[in-house]
């Protein structure tokens, strides 16, 4: 069964950086495209960045294009989403899944808290 554990979240100041990890278990990790998402309160998940299996290729959201970076280490299982300039709309709770345009599985992790407030 796939497990996605996701962390590296917490408070910061506008302008400020996170990363964030995602580790996976259970599932051909360096044979899938992995992707982030972020979900809002009251909101649906939304696809925030997405990267293929051997980082070829990388996708943005428009509202992160040139803010956040996603990169992986399949020896390790892990995705990143390095995450600069932030500000307070980027304040959500993020999760990992596989897959590139759409999530491969149904069961999500946890996610990550991510609060940018002064």
């Amino acid at each position: 069964q796939v497990q996605l554990v996701e962390s590296g979240g917490g408070l910061v100041q506008p302008g400020g950086s996170l990363r964030l990890s995602c580790a996976a278990s259970g599932c051909t990790f360096g044979g899938s495209p992995m992707s982030w998402y972020r979900q809002f309160p009251g909101k649906e998940r939304e696809l925030v960045a997405a990267i293929t299996s051997m980082s070829s290729i990388r996708n943005y959201v428009d509202s992160v294009k040139g803010r956040f970076t996603i990169s992986r280490d399949n020896a390790k299982n892990t995705v990143y989403l390095q995450m600069n300039s932030l500000k307070p709309e980027d304040t959500a709770v993020y999760y990992c899944n596989a897959g590139y345009s759409l999530p491969k599985y149904d069961s999500w992790g946890q996610g990550t808290q991510v609060t940018v407030s002064s």
